[in-house]
């Protein structure tokens, strides 16, 4: 049987075109599943269902870089949208990987594990939370804070 790989290069580049620093992102997308998995093995919360919405997650970063090809190609930004899209997603695979090490235990620099501390501690509601309290009202903030500890 005889397979044209141009029919699949002609894919790849509708759907990613020639985008920049992809491989690069999709080895930080890796290393930060890798770290992902030592952090909950180190805190005893391995949990096979909440990895496979990490990976759906990594999944989803997939379809918006795609949508912001096309969305790139049909406005003709030759690419500008599209190399946005994956140095916002590399900066968050970045962020992600070193507080995964941090809370690891490997050395990170002390400037920015205090940085990643600042953000750990504002972290916004959940969707859950969000949803709850618009649904009962403002007086469930408390109820919530005693729900996340």
């Amino acid at each position: 049987m005889n397979i044209n790989l141009e029919h699949l290069e002609v894919v790849r580049m509708y759907l990613f075109g020639d985008v920049k620093f992809l491989h690069l992102l999709l080895l930080l997308m890796a290393l930060d599943i890798l770290t992902g998995v030592f952090k909950a093995i180190k805190k005893g919360n391995l949990w096979s269902r909440k990895s496979l919405f990490g990976y759906a997650r990594k999944l989803m970063i997939l379809v918006v870089i795609i949508l912001a090809n096309v969305v790139d190609q049909i406005l003709g930004m030759g690419g500008a949208i599209t190399y946005a899209t994956v140095l916002f997603y590399i900066a968050n695979e970045g962020l992600s990987i070193l507080e995964n090490m941090a809370e690891i235990d490997v050395l990170v620099p002390a400037t920015l594990a205090e940085k990643l501390k600042v953000m750990e501690s504002k972290k916004s509601p959940t969707l859950t939370q969000e949803i709850k309290k618009e649904v009962i009202g403002s007086d469930v903030d408390e109820k919530l804070k005693g729900e996340d500890q």
